[in-house]
């Protein structure tokens, strides 16, 4: 299928919509009729220096799996359609659609302000998740090197962190992961949605392409690191039918467990979602649509926890969490054990005792 002459490419949304914190909205219906030079490019991206004064944040989400996470970047470049992080953008004056992935708030101090947070009097190190809101290792990461530079606070404390990302540029910084991997301290999550190289670039268009994400879980294998695979999220009568098949492929790499949700479209991005998928798959998109729904209670969201990212007693959600099953069963029945945090390891290096004083 060929994509609408208007269609912005490189893009995940399609739309802007209204902020829902603005009273006013700016539209273009009559753009002849400004009296000033407005830019507006959506292909272009732009970024912004976030001058934060804390970096780590309280998870209190009881079905998120994580205690504490950080964030290096505010809005993500990959431009995942279905993201969840996406209303985010709006608590900072921007739009959860095209602004979300090209209006990129980044934290220069992100390394400084950790180690701060490492050197609080009492402090106990709890495992802290890079990212839980947007991608850490996004395009503009191979520029600004933020993350690495935090990875190296983490191994000068030796503190455990997870890492959750699409991006394949995890593997530039595989001399640190396997510092923080001899001392049990660090796994990472690749996010693998799809196989399909089409659907991916239509649905997370910065991404890494499957393939590469895959060769990325391999080389994390191979040099010790424990590394997993999340199909998240999992979009009814698009993606689910690759499940048997994304397994395979996951535990062949060097995975040792693979885990799943399924996509919730909460606040603005039901609309955003709803634009991409009829513009995209117009063919099959109310039945996608309504698939959602009904896990839902006839709705495209439920925020309650528990319910939000799972399908509950629908059918179609009983008989995907059964093929998962058995295609987990089946191709991970051997693989290896879960390595355990350390805790123990963690101490405030010589230099840091001094800034104590």
């Amino acid at each position: 299928m060929e994509l609408m002459e208007d269609y912005i490419k490189g893009r995940g949304a399609q739309t802007n919509p209204h902020n829902q914190f603005d009273t006013n909205e700016l539209v273009f219906d009559h753009i002849e009729g400004l009296d000033e030079y407005f830019d507006y490019n959506p292909g272009s991206t732009k970024y912004y220096i976030d001058t934060t004064k804390a970096i780590v944040n309280k998870v209190t989400s009881p079905d998120v799996g994580a205690g504490w996470s950080m964030n290096p970047y505010r809005g993500c470049e990959h431009g995942c359609i279905y993201c969840y992080a996406r209303n985010t953008h709006e608590y900072w004056g921007f739009s959860a659609g095209i602004d979300f992935e090209s209006k990129i708030m980044v934290k220069p101090t992100a390394p400084e302000l950790l180690r701060m947070h490492f050197m609080r009097k009492n402090y106990l190190p709890e495992v802290i998740m890079l990212s839980g809101n947007t991608d850490c290792y996004q395009p503009v990461e191979r520029k600004m090197e933020i993350t690495r530079n935090i990875l190296k606070v983490f191994l000068e404390f030796k503190h455990p962190v997870g890492i959750i990302t699409k991006n394949a540029l995890v593997l530039r910084d595989l001399d640190l992961l396997k510092e923080l991997a001899k001392e049990r301290l660090v796994h990472v999550a690749l996010s693998i949605t799809t196989l399909d190289n089409d659907l991916q670039h239509r649905m997370e268009p910065r991404t890494s392409l499957p393939s590469k994400r895959l060769d990325a879980v391999r080389r994390l294998a191979e040099a010790g690191i424990p590394v997993m695979v999340m199909q998240a999220p999992v979009i009814p009568w698009l993606t689910d039918v690759e499940t048997p098949k994304l397994i395979k492929a996951c535990a062949e790499a060097g995975a040792y467990t693979v885990h799943h949700s399924i996509v919730r479209l909460n606040g603005s991005i039901g609309g955003i979602f709803t634009d991409w998928v009829q513009k995209n798959y117009p063919l099959k998109a109310e039945k996608i649509l309504n698939a959602i729904r009904d896990m839902h209670d006839g709705k495209l969201s439920d925020s309650r926890f528990g319910r939000r990212m799972t399908g509950g007693d629908t059918p179609w959600y009983q008989v995907f969490k059964q093929q998962f099953a058995v295609a987990k069963n089946k191709y991970f029945k051997d693989a290896s054990p879960r390595v355990e945090y350390n805790y123990d390891a963690f101490a405030i290096p010589p230099q840091g005792q001094l800034k104590l004083f």
